[in-house]
């Protein structure tokens, strides 16, 4: 069972009795902590933080540095120290909030978020998204009007202390809300060595791994000694609870998972995939360049930027028709063409640059199926061949609200061809010691590597069907490894 404690700069500001929090000064957890045997201790940071090296900023140190889980951590104060980084950060935030009731005013508005929640209603999604970008017990947050509509102006943290009379009520709600729905939530009876988190999506409709996928990988990591959680988008702020994130929700740049991953790697948690693997695998033009440089076999391949006629004529020398086309950052197929003829590869090309600055023309290399060797810490893990979907020259087939795909084949590892096997394993250790499917075609003695995918397909029934439930043991004792070689 984990301790909380909440820090205060002097005990003679706190005049409140919440139950199973205990409530310390600064100076006493710089002088009687760590307590010997108290294993899991989590920390809120009440205390001034608006200067570096002040109480404040060590306290969120000093429990780092212990083990404790601090919130705010003090990645969080440095970003709040620098305002011009924070205004970036706070302004993406802003630009998802559509409408607001807010009064425009010459000096702006001011307003205070507590443990991610705000007094006002209309405020609450924006509270929410600050919070997980910033978590920080308070944070004050000033927001002004101009032509633009609103921007912010400044976000800071703020210690209890500074709180009004009027405040402290809502704070303490807040306070009481977040510790026993988040941090202070129930666990099971049997303690974990370590805690994981799994990230899913419930609203995916394509998501990489299904919920009895999910159940098998939540048994393997008990038996591994983690005390498991599943999360969702919404437990952002939640990271720095867990020592190490799997994360089982199509990857993107440009989306929570990226950040999830990179808050993870920043907290110190170990994470698959890691930040690095998404963003090398997330982007086809990476890969293609990375396979060239280093000789991993690729079908023909050219980057494309235009469509007009001398970006055609280009084309047609190098290719003959069908021409593969696709947006460096794909997945299940999506964004991925066919041109069958010039006007056609003008279309698409046209259609596709609206979304990519840089597209990715391929020769089309018919086979009944693809490999897809799945790859973990540069080790073969699984191996499967998917089936082109019926009718169809891709493994999915998108249209009319409907996702179709073809049947598999799962293999054990040693019965793939070594030049399959080589190949994928080149590819892999091009983008680090990760979990990775690698996809890649095969003609007679030749193979080509399409893609190296981040976050691959691990379904019950498909990429486990050969090794049943020890695929899942296999990824959760290297999660262990590496958390054994931390010394956590």
């Amino acid at each position: 069972m984990s301790q909380l404690y909440l820090v205060v700069d002097d005990l003679a500001q706190w005049q409140h009795e919440i139950q199973g929090q205990a409530v310390i000064s600064f100076d006493s957890y710089l002088s009687e902590h760590p307590i010997k045997g108290q294993k899991k201790t989590r920390i809120i940071n009440l205390c001034n933080t608006d200067r570096y090296l002040s109480k404040g900023y060590y306290c969120s140190l000093l429990a780092e540095a212990r083990g404790h889980k601090v919130l705010p951590p003090v990645n969080t104060l440095t970003d709040l120290a620098s305002q011009q980084l924070t205004l970036v950060i706070a302004s993406e935030v802003l630009a998802d909030i559509k409408k607001s009731d807010l009064t425009r005013t010459e000096e702006g508005h001011s307003f205070r978020v507590y443990f991610g929640r705000s007094s006002l209603p209309q405020l609450k999604q924006l509270s929410r998204r600050l919070f997980e970008r910033f978590p920080c017990p308070i944070l004050e947050v000033v927001l002004a009007h101009n032509e633009d509509g609103w921007q912010v102006r400044s976000v800071k943290a703020i210690a209890y202390a500074e709180l009004g009379e009027t405040e402290i009520p809502f704070f303490l709600e807040a306070l009481s809300v977040f510790t026993q729905s988040q941090w202070l939530r129930k666990r099971s009876s049997r303690a974990g060595r370590w805690d994981m988190a799994i990230l899913v999506n419930p609203a995916e409709q394509l998501p990489p791994s299904d919920s009895s996928a999910i159940k098998r990988m939540k048994r393997a990591a008990e038996k591994i000694g983690f005390e498991v959680e599943i999360i969702g988008p919404q437990d952002y702020a939640r990271l720095n609870e867990f020592d190490a994130l799997f994360i089982r929700e199509t990857t993107a740049i440009d989306h929570h998972t990226y950040r999830f991953a990179r808050k993870a790697e920043i907290e110190g948690l170990v994470v698959i995939d890691d930040p690095t693997s998404i963003l090398r695998c997330c982007n086809k033009v990476f890969l293609q360049d990375a396979f060239s440089y280093s000789g991993v076999p690729t079908p023909l391949t050219r980057i494309v930027s235009a469509c007009d006629d001398a970006a055609l004529d280009e084309l047609e020398q190098v290719f003959t028709y069908p021409v593969v086309l696709k947006i460096p950052n794909s997945a299940f197929s999506v964004g991925v063409m066919k041109a069958e003829n010039r006007q056609m590869l003008h279309d698409m090309l046209q259609d596709l640059l609206t979304r990519s600055a840089l597209i990715l023309a391929q020769e089309y290399l018919y086979t009944e199926y693809d490999w897809r060797i799945g790859v973990l810490n540069n080790r073969p893990l699984f191996a499967c061949r998917y089936f082109m979907a019926k009718g169809h020259w891709q493994i999915y087939k998108h249209g009319e609200g409907r996702i179709g795909s073809g049947g598999w084949e799962t293999l054990p590892t040693y019965e793939v061809p070594k030049s399959v096997l080589d190949a994928a394993l080149k590819s892999a250790r091009l983008i680090g010691d990760g979990l990775y499917g690698i996809d890649i075609k095969q003609q007679g003695n030749k193979v080509y590597v399409i893609e190296v995918n981040d976050n691959p397909s691990l379904e019950h029934g498909v990429e486990d069907q050969f090794i049943g439930d020890e695929l899942y043991m296999q990824i959760m004792a290297e999660f262990a490894r590496r958390l054994e070689n931390r010394g956590r």
